[in-house]
């Protein structure tokens, strides 16, 4: 008979820091890494260039630097005092003790690092342009909460996140494959942006009032909630008219219009931001939203990987 876990002495320990390495990672966000890499490669395996090698380093990158961003997050909002017991999201591990600052900043380094490895071989793969990508990918992430400026604390974060988690990360995705960055890329790039920084939004129109009391400057705190709300569902439902759009005139593949049949899915989130203001209902509409904006995602790379 195998004992139990609860007989070993300090198993119960080392389970509940297994966990909260996994809470601060954020797993959950992840998506946001994934799908535009996803997009990018899968137009270039339609368009008959895609590597294997490329996609495979790509991905490890953006997960690699997503993760970093989180644990990133969770150490410099600790140390300005953004994260309290009042806050509506997933609890911030070093704000609670569970892990200390020196080793959140010693995990966010080491996942830098495996970042870093990344673009070492897509450099060799795709030229010297991927270390200026990946270079600012970088220090973007790292200016987002630290630094003596953060610019999430300024409203800018939304900014950030179209640029370089939608544009940067999927025309990136599709250009180490042949060095080369075709209109569809562009194109496509707009509603993934557009669709996670509907995911930002929706994070912190949650988090209005405790951003608010803890001086960090948000777009949702600096524009209130009505007019967050209308950005949110211009984000929204701007992506799937840029699909449809696109697809109309001829500039991507008619079958990426099949997203569209994801506009369901897309007015939950909406409806509960013009709706309601209570944490587990806001929380439902931010992981609505990530579950959309994954969708979206796969449906695009399926409609782009498919054309003959």
């Amino acid at each position: 008979m195998i004992p139990s876990s609860t007989n070993f002495p300090g198993t119960t320990d080392l389970v509940s820091r297994l966990q909260a390495w996994k809470t601060a990672a954020r797993i959950h966000t992840l998506p946001a890494a994934v799908v535009p890499v996803l997009v990018g490669s899968a137009l270039a395996y339609g368009e008959g260039v895609f590597r294997w090698d490329a996609f495979l380093w790509a991905m490890l990158g953006a997960l690699a630097i997503q993760v970093a961003a989180n644990f990133a997050n969770d150490a410099s909002d600790a140390v300005r005092g953004a994260d309290t017991a009042d806050r509506l999201g997933p609890p911030r591990m070093v704000a609670l003790g569970m892990i200390g600052a020196r080793e959140m900043w010693f995990a966010t380094w080491a996942a830098i690092t495996v970042a870093t490895v990344a673009g070492i071989f897509l450099t060799v793969i795709a030229g010297w342009l991927i270390l200026l990508i990946g270079g600012s990918s970088l220090i973007a992430m790292l200016g987002y909460v630290g630094g003596p400026a953060p610019y999430g604390y300024r409203g800018l974060g939304e900014v950030f996140v179209f640029v370089f988690f939608g544009l940067v990360a999927t025309v990136g995705a599709r250009y180490v494959h042949d060095m080369t960055a075709p209109l569809a890329s562009w194109l496509l790039a707009l509603p993934i942006g557009m669709l996670v920084t509907a995911i930002l939004v929706a994070n912190n129109y949650r988090d209005i009032e405790t951003d608010r009391l803890a001086g960090k400057r948000t777009l949702a705190v600096i524009m209130g909630r009505e007019r967050t709300r209308v950005l949110f569902g211009c984000l929204v439902y701007g992506a799937f008219l840029a699909i449809a759009g696109f697809a109309a005139v001829g500039w991507t593949p008619l079958t990426t219009m099949f997203a569209v049949f994801l506009l369901p899915l897309a007015a939950i989130p909406v409806r509960i931001l013009y709706a309601r203001t209570d944490g587990p209902a806001l929380i439902r509409a931010l992981k609505g939203t990530a579950r959309l904006h994954l969708w979206v995602g796969i449906s695009l790379a399926a409609a782009v990987a498919l054309v003959p």
